[in-house]
């Protein structure tokens, strides 16, 4: 019984190297790969922007995390609400691990209802992760009639509410609050991103 014990702690212990070794390994390759290398973040919103401040905080840490700490520029490419810079990278950029996407998180729904400026196929994108989960938040300006949700229900002429795109926030907003609680508020779509829609409001 002791023997089996002690073969049991011995086993285990091989396993442990061997995976310390294959780990070593990995970050040696990764460390060559990395190494005086550039990372691009594409990024499918104009500067100034919640996406945009997203990925320049990203990209200001994130090579620390990196074996071979590579450098990181970003790059800006709005359009579509995302659509212009997922096409570029899906088609135009090489498949070389040195360029990420930073897109609307709803991008994948332009696919699901069949835009034709879609020219890429989300399940072939590899999800690397998000920075954090948020809530959504609907704001007015200060100065506006709209207070509560029944000032808006009740409201003559609707608001409106600015978006980049109808797979972005702002538009499946709109959408929601008329179908849960019959908010009629119309979308002005086309905006190159937030800081625009802030300008705007």
């Amino acid at each position: 019984m002791n023997n089996r014990k002690g073969h049991s702690i011995f086993s285990a212990l091989l396993v442990i190297a061997w995976l310390a070794c294959l780990c070593s390994s990995i970050q040696a390759q990764s460390e060559t790969f990395y190494n005086g290398k550039t990372v691009r973040v594409v990024i499918g919103f104009t500067p100034g922007g919640f996406y945009d401040r997203w990925a320049r905080l990203l990209s200001r840490y994130m090579p620390k995390h990196i074996p071979g700490n590579p450098n990181f520029v970003v790059q800006n490419m709005p359009g579509a609400s995302s659509v212009i810079a997922a096409n570029y990278v899906y088609n135009l950029s090489k498949a070389d691990r040195l360029t990420l996407l930073m897109p609307i998180n709803s991008l994948y729904l332009d696919q699901v209802v069949g835009r034709r400026e879609v020219k890429f196929d989300m399940r072939k994108f590899e999800f690397i992760g998000t920075q954090e989960k948020t809530p959504t938040m609907l704001y007015f300006r200060a100065d506006s009639p709209f207070k509560t949700l029944d000032d808006i229900i009740k409201a003559k002429e609707p608001p409106k509410c600015g978006s980049t795109g109808t797979a972005s926030t702002g538009y499946l907003l709109a959408k929601i609050m008329d179908e849960a609680f019959k908010a009629k508020m119309g979308t002005v779509t086309g905006y190159q991103g937030g800081s625009e829609i802030d300008i705007a409001v």
